[in-house]
């Protein structure tokens, strides 16, 4: 994210907990080893800050024109489940309520497709395929929950402050490449029945991030930003037959094609997951 913002021509913040030399790496070298970075390197700016402190996060955006919130707890394994669910219902409303105090009007907020209940459900619940953003929620663990609830807390900050473009991003197991999500999904294809066997790589998640802060309109959206395709290569229909025979098709499913349909992020955001480089 902050690579291809910089590479768009944006100065950038990047704020974490901890140190991540990767933010600075380009090609002109990472400054490992003491070696200064090369002339091309990232020019972002790194600072070290907890976004469940208001006041800390505050600080570390004076002078932002947007925000781009994608910190979170990214599961709900390896913290008890009340530190997840409140460390990232706090970080997201935190990230929105310092936007609005200081005046930053344009926010993208990282969702996920489990915002409607998926990979951390006992048994997912669809209602139909594709899947929408219409599609209801079925959420049942702290991670989903909180991520449900950072749309809602979009949503309802957007009516108050009119003005405000909030872009909730609905993205999925991110990952290099194509290729790298399918060794993983292609050894168990029933573990990843629960994800519907979709990822989003994290060029196009970047690029989403950046379309939300340059779209056309105001108040909050919700968007599914997931490949076109599974990262399987067998047919799609017959995935579903044999996991999901109840959920109907809406319509009939071509190939290997994703269960996660991405119209809205196209029409609104001009946003397309694949660029020639995707699946190199």
């Amino acid at each position: 994210m902050v690579a291809k913002a910089v590479e768009l021509g944006h100065q950038v913040v990047s704020i974490d907990v901890q140190p991540v030399a990767s933010a600075r790496r380009g090609p002109g070298g990472d400054g490992a080893d003491g070696d200064p970075p090369g002339e091309d390197s990232y020019a972002a700016a790194e600072v070290i800050a907890d976004v469940t402190s208001y006041d800390d996060l505050k600080r570390t955006v004076e002078g932002c024109d947007a925000l781009v919130h994608l910190a979170a707890h990214p599961s709900p394994r390896g913290r008890p489940a009340h530190e997840v669910h409140n460390l990232n219902v706090v970080g997201s409303y935190n990230a929105l309520g310092v936007a609005v105090e200081i005046g930053i009007e344009r926010i993208c907020v990282a969702s996920s497709v489990n915002a409607i209940g998926a990979a951390f459900s006992r048994r997912p619940h669809f209602d139909y395929f594709p899947i929408d953003e219409a599609h209801p929620t079925y959420n049942e663990d702290p991670y989903s929950l909180s991520k449900w609830i950072g749309e809602v807390q979009s949503a309802s900050i957007c009516r108050r402050y009119e003005s405000l473009t909030v872009g909730s991003l609905r993205l999925h197991y991110l990952g290099r490449d194509r290729a790298s999500v399918m060794d993983r999904v292609s050894n168990d294809r029933a573990k990843y029945s629960r994800d519907l066997w979709g990822y989003t790589t994290l060029e196009a998640a970047a690029r989403a991030c950046l379309a939300v802060l340059s779209a056309n309109w105001e108040g909050h959206e919700v968007f599914f930003v997931v490949a076109p395709r599974t990262a399987l290569d067998e047919p799609t229909a017959k995935l579903c037959a044999e996991f999901y025979p109840e959920v109907p098709q809406r319509r009939a499913l071509s190939g290997n094609e994703g269960l996660f349909r991405c119209t809205k992020a196209a029409d609104m955001l001009g946003w397309e997951h694949d660029t020639p480089e995707d699946d190199e």
